[in-house]
């Protein structure tokens, strides 16, 4: 399995950061995308890294925020033939609070209808070396960076959040945001335990341009002593500090930037 960051919040090399995440992944069966990032950025990225996005089979939308779906329309424009999963109420409104200002953070609606779109209602095997699933397990972690992310009604609660799991030699495990929460995220992996685990933890607020208290970050490295066997590959929403944090008590837990090449 090849892994390559398009898309992430820092870069190396000639590539261009932005706010958002997208990774091209070359398996046995499949040239897939997971997450498109915010703009044209992934595709810019992609000629530079020698990606090619018409190659691209099928498509994984972690959650319906723009900073991992803005791109949607012009890769569908670009791609005629990739099928793109995710769940149905991505399309829902979302929203950032900033301050006392409500900042549109969704997806285009007007593109549920389009034929490629794979409009999911919970977990989905897509085939034998890929499998969606959403979080099965209360968040006992509830990152404080969560708070100011809200629906049509009030908070959000992230039903549209799904996450990849691709079984091969080494089984690795994709999360956007993990707003759902890493912890759950991981006690909610069908059938196996993998080995890498490649997203971000949520726990730092762009918006407030703030990670969540010390006493979170505590919580959440004394949990992932449970997990030592894994590979952590964290990025985007995990933020510099949390990282930092994360990584002084775990050596398994490194920090993958736009640019980054993976052989697994």
């Amino acid at each position: 399995m090849k892994i390559t960051t398009l898309v992430e919040n820092t870069a190396g090399g000639d590539v261009k950061a932005v706010h958002g995440l997208s990774f091209y992944v070359e398996t046995n069966r499949h040239r897939l995308l997971f997450d498109l990032g915010p703009d044209k950025t992934v595709f810019e990225n992609a000629d530079k890294l020698g990606v090619d996005l018409k190659a691209v089979d099928t498509v994984v939308i972690s959650h319906g925020h723009y900073d991992h779906g803005g791109a949607l329309r012009q890769f569908l424009e670009l791609n005629q033939t990739a099928k793109v999963y995710i769940q149905r109420t991505a399309f829902l409104p979302h929203y950032s609070k900033v301050l006392l200002a409500k900042i549109d953070i969704g997806l285009d609606k007007k593109l549920m209808a389009h034929p490629q779109l794979v409009l999911l209602d919970g977990d989905c095997v897509i085939d034998e070396e890929l499998s969606l699933f959403v979080s099965h397990v209360p968040d006992t972690f509830r990152s404080e960076a969560n708070a100011s992310l809200l629906s049509k009604d009030g908070p959000d609660d992230f039903r549209h959040e799904q996450n990849l799991l691709i079984r091969e030699d080494s089984d690795v495990l994709f999360m956007g945001c993990a707003h759902s929460g890493v912890l759950s995220i991981l006690q909610s992996v069908p059938d196996v335990r993998p080995k890498v685990c490649i997203g971000g933890f949520h726990i730092y607020n762009p918006a407030k341009r703030k990670t969540v208290s010390q006493s979170q970050l505590e919580t959440l490295a004394d949990a992932l002593g449970a997990y030592e066997d894994i590979r952590f590959y964290t990025c985007h929403c995990t933020g510099k500090k949390g990282y930092d944090f994360l990584h002084e008590r775990h050596a398994n837990v490194m920090y993958i930037r736009c640019g980054t090449q993976l052989e697994l």
